[in-house]
Parts: C-alpha cells; structure tokens; sequence
C-alpha cells in the first residue's frame, strides 16, 4: 500500500515537473530529479523482484520438507536464504529514504520556483474613457473601457479571458483594435493596454 501511495504521489510530482518551468536552471534540475527518481524506482522495481524470487524458493524448500520429497535444505542453507532476505530488505528501505530524500529536494526546488500568477481584472467600477483620435484637442468619439498594467507572467489572451470571466465580452481582435502598434507576443510588466467595453 505503501509503494502504490509513493508511486501516485512520484507520478503527480512528475506531472508537476513537466509544467514550463519560469527558469532553465530549475527546468535542468527537476529533470535530472526525475531520471534520479526514476532509477531509484527501477532499482526498488528490481529488488522487489529478487526478494519475490527469494520468498517463492524459501516457500518450495519449505513445501518440500513437509511433503518429503526432494532434497531437504540444511541448517546453513536456510541461514543463507535469511541473510539474502534480510539483504534485500535493508536496500529496499536505503531506495525508500533515497527517494523520500529526493522528493525533498524537488519540494525545494519547486517551492523556491516562481509560480505562475493569476491575471485578474479591475473591479468594474474603475472604468477610464478615452478618445479614439491620438491628437489631445480632437474632438473623436469617446471610447469606454479599463486599463489593464501588464504582470509578471501575463499573455493577451490570459487577460482577455480574466476579463470575460468578469462579464466584459471583450474579444483579442478588439484589445489589439484598440491598442495599434500593440505586439502580443512582447508585453512587457508595466505595460499599460487599454481594454475596450463592447458596445451594448
């Protein structure tokens, strides 16, 4: 029960370490955290497979001397079978505090990594207005909408969608409509990017 839990827990610290990672470092490290886990698992895989091995013969010299058949196991040869358990046994649990310690450190390593933030919208009350001419004394149409400054971690279309969430359908051609010049692929933290109202 015990391997089934650490195993489910390795996949989801796997799944984890396979997100983008906000720094190559972190990205080299995790990835060589999981092939270290993964030959960690391997070698218990392996293990495993030898002490059922050991515990299956230690099953048939036992069946054997109650039957009567076959040729019985000395003292000494039961003693080497019981070292070979106890053997296996100690390095199953060396590969268990390996890989707890492993685990440890990917925690580290993901607890110190920057995680991604959340875009959230201004509240509706803080709309701006402005007008659509760039020339301070023209007299163009009034366009309604918020201003949104650019965070760590923001992409157009995740702003976008935070402001949809809010109940301002709002498309990406309309933000970029709204802003010329404005590159999607290259915002920048501060950035401000004008998000227009819909007409209703």
């Amino acid at each position: 029960m015990k391997a089934r839990s650490c195993v489910l827990w390795l996949a989801g610290l796997c799944w984890v370490g396979s997100l983008p990672a906000q720094d190559p470092a972190v990205e080299d490290r995790l990835t060589r955290i999981e092939g270290q886990i993964r030959d960690l698992l391997a070698a218990q895989a392996e293990m495993q497979k030898r002490m059922a091995g050991l515990v299956r013969e230690l099953s048939e010299l036992r069946d054997q001397v109650r039957s009567g058949t076959g040729d019985y196991a000395t003292q000494a040869d039961l003693r080497r079978l019981a070292d070979a358990v106890q053997e296996v046994d100690r390095k199953r649990r060396e590969d268990y505090q390996k890989i707890a310690q492993e685990i440890q450190q990917l925690a580290k390593v993901l607890s110190s990594a920057n995680p991604p933030t959340r875009t959230s919208p201004p509240a509706p009350e803080e709309r701006t207005s402005r007008r659509r001419s760039t020339s301070p004394d023209a007299g163009g149409p009034v366009e309604k909408g918020y201003e949104y400054v650019v965070k760590p971690g923001d992409t157009l279309h995740a702003i976008v969608q935070a402001y949809r969430e809010q109940g301002v359908n709002v498309t990406v051609a309309q933000v970029l409509k709204a802003n010329p010049g404005l590159n999607p692929n290259r915002l920048q933290v501060g950035q401000k990017i004008f998000i227009p109202l819909p007409a209703e």
